[in-house]
């Protein structure tokens, strides 16, 4: 059924002023458990905006902890790199109701003036406009058009579009969808997230329309990330094929490695979600147990082939979307 006409939203200017901050057009997208302070400013330092869900620190306070270190780092090195300075950071914020620290992290992000605050599973209104209220951007992660709309009209900054194939809590709808039913009516910033994996679905997901990719995946085998050896190695041998998604772990859709699954004694092909199961989004409840034991990656994995430091990752999209761009010029001149 066609959703009913919506009135234009958005700034269109906001996409290109963050972008003018980065070397990239990319947000890395926030890993539970994986994502460490770390790793957000290694990414960060090689242009692209990190990001560290506020779950991952085990408690507020550890979390206050984790901003301070990445927000020192980032001065420093600015300081050492005037012409070079590092692009902006963000922090994840679960703001379902099943999130027991929603309000002492809010608490710290407010308190540290996070550049960018992304919200997921859940909009709240009172969020954005504490975020706003120092200046602050506020991205909300939406899978559906519908679910798009209701976050612009809450005053969100940009949108990140959840596609199917994406790692974690995953979209159904294709990107080619999802994007231009958004485009319709949002002029602000646009994310897309699912199975962006190199340079050339950087630039892919820019000309269906999309300002940023929204990148999570691959970040999982970097060195910083907080993931073991085997669980890189696991990804690294794995392809869209070893990806499923289920809600049983979690009660929403979320894909897992199917390997993971069979070494915790489970049968991919037989799982059922036990219906009195309530979404659990606490940071130390079972959803936290789920994503430690049993690994999530995106459809995309089958374009990770090794392991690496995250700024020699980031320098290799850097060199693939130079690539991709002037390999793309040619086929536009050539008619």
């Amino acid at each position: 059924m066609a959703v009913t006409p919506h009135a234009m939203s958005g700034d269109p200017d906001l996409a290109a002023r963050l972008r003018a901050q980065l070397r990239l057009p990319v947000i890395a997208g926030p890993m539970f458990i994986a994502s460490t302070p770390a790793q957000v400013i290694a990414q960060c330092k090689a242009g692209i905006a990190g990001s560290l869900p506020a779950l991952n620190p085990r408690s507020t306070a550890a979390l206050d902890e984790g901003i301070c270190e990445i927000e020192e780092a980032l001065r420093a090195h600015d300081a050492a790199h005037p012409a070079r300075r590092a692009a902006p950071y963000a922090v994840n914020i679960v703001a379902h109701k099943s999130n027991s620290r929603l309000e002492g992290d809010l608490d710290v992000v407010l308190a540290h003036r996070v550049p960018i605050t992304i919200i997921s599973l859940a909009a709240s209104s009172e969020i954005v406009s504490a975020v706003h209220a120092y200046g602050g951007l506020i991205f909300s992660d939406i899978v559906t058009d519908r679910h798009a709309r209701k976050c612009a009209d809450i005053g969100v900054d940009g949108l990140v579009a959840v596609a199917s194939g994406a790692g974690g809590h995953t979209g159904r709808l294709s990107p080619f969808a999802l994007v231009q039913e958004i485009r319709r009516w949002w002029r602000g910033p646009l994310a897309l997230s699912g199975c962006i994996a190199t340079g050339q679905s950087i630039l892919g997901a820019c000309a269906m329309g999309a300002d940023f990719a929204y990148i999570g995946s691959p970040f999982l085998v970097c060195d910083e990330a907080n993931t073991s050896q085997h669980q890189k190695s696991m990804i690294v041998e794995s392809d869209s094929n070893d990806v499923i998604v289920t809600d049983c772990f979690t009660g929403v859709p979320a894909t897992f490695l199917r390997p993971s699954i069979a070494q915790n004694g489970l049968d991919p092909t037989r799982l059922v979600r036990d219906t009195a199961q309530a979404i659990n989004i606490d940071g130390g409840g079972a959803n936290a147990k789920a994503w430690r034991d049993i690994w999530s990656a995106g459809q995309g994995i089958g374009a990770i082939t090794k392991a690496m430091p995250t700024a020699e990752f980031i320098d290799q999209l850097a060199s693939e979307y130079a690539a991709a761009k002037a390999a793309f010029r040619a086929y536009l001149q050539a008619g």
